[in-house]
């Protein structure tokens, strides 16, 4: 049995050294089943293990691998699964063991909507959405695997363009099922840190506010007001996941005050309800 709860100790983040590079595609093996087995393109990522008593009741951050379908598609795509990888996966999951009392799994997985192993995770990461295209049987797959308690976030997807595929998808996805903007007074926003106002998160080559874009964070709930899904639309979370140890005014604008805190407060709100 998972068990979620916060530390003792103060909820402070520490950033690591100073290194640029990562975020775009990469090539991942064929065969590759954990973040951990790509190396990583910003500052290096942590190791941690553990005790063996507790190494089948850890929580794993699973990311969703999907095709992008460049030449058929109808919006301008940007970025893939792999934007952010590995290191976002994996500074992710070692910054919610080390600011809760959660153990977590240090290699984070790497899976497939048609992988039977998929509900096994039931938290499911999709990283540029906007990029993504699905057959009938991942369409199936992802259904079944969201109505039956599964839960997926989206981040890093920008602009009208994207949003519509997004909704499009979800619509094949999910029919008879909608997106709605989740309001700043659920409780989600007060689980672990309290989050008094939906702020982006820019890309690290950018560093401020993207001028004409607005952040939503829309959900799709389920009959019974269970969220299975949630979009941090016009966001770069992944970004301060992955970039948290390479520029310090970064991490200190957007890692630690947002990109963090948020991702922490969705993991813990979607695991206990």
């Amino acid at each position: 049995m998972l068990t979620l709860g916060v530390g003792t100790g103060a909820l402070v983040f520490a950033q690591g050294g100073r290194f640029f590079g990562g975020g775009g595609q990469i090539y991942v093996p064929p065969g590759a089943k954990t973040a951990r087995e790509i190396d990583s393109r910003s500052t290096g990522t942590p190791m941690w293990e553990n005790p063996r008593a507790f190494e089948s009741e850890v929580f794993t951050l699973a990311r969703l691998h999907y095709d992008t379908d460049r030449g058929q598609s109808d919006v301008r795509v940007r970025g893939g699964w792999t934007t952010d990888l590995p290191d976002a996966d994996l500074n992710l999951s070692f910054r919610l063991q080390q600011m809760t009392s959660v153990k977590v799994d240090p290699n984070a997985r790497l899976i497939r909507a048609t992988d039977p192993e998929l509900p096994r995770y039931p938290f499911l990461l999709a990283v540029s959405p906007g990029a993504m295209s699905l057959n009938e049987e991942e369409v199936v797959a992802l259904r079944k695997y969201l109505l039956n308690g599964g839960f997926m976030l989206m981040t890093d997807y920008w602009g009208d363009d994207a949003e519509e595929h997004v909704a499009r998808l979800f619509g094949r996805i999910l029919p008879g099922f909608h997106f709605e903007e989740l309001p700043i007074e659920h409780p989600l926003y007060r689980m672990v840190f309290n989050i008094r106002e939906k702020a982006q998160v820019p890309n690290i080559r950018i560093g401020l506010k993207v001028a004409g874009t607005q952040i939503h964070h829309r959900v799709i709930f389920d009959e019974k007001g269970r969220i299975m899904v949630m979009g941090l639309h016009n966001s770069d979370d992944s970004d301060g996941w992955e970039r948290e140890g390479e520029d310090h005014e970064y991490f200190e604008k957007y890692s630690e005050k947002i990109a963090y805190p948020l991702a922490i407060n969705i993991i813990f709100y979607v695991m206990t309800h």
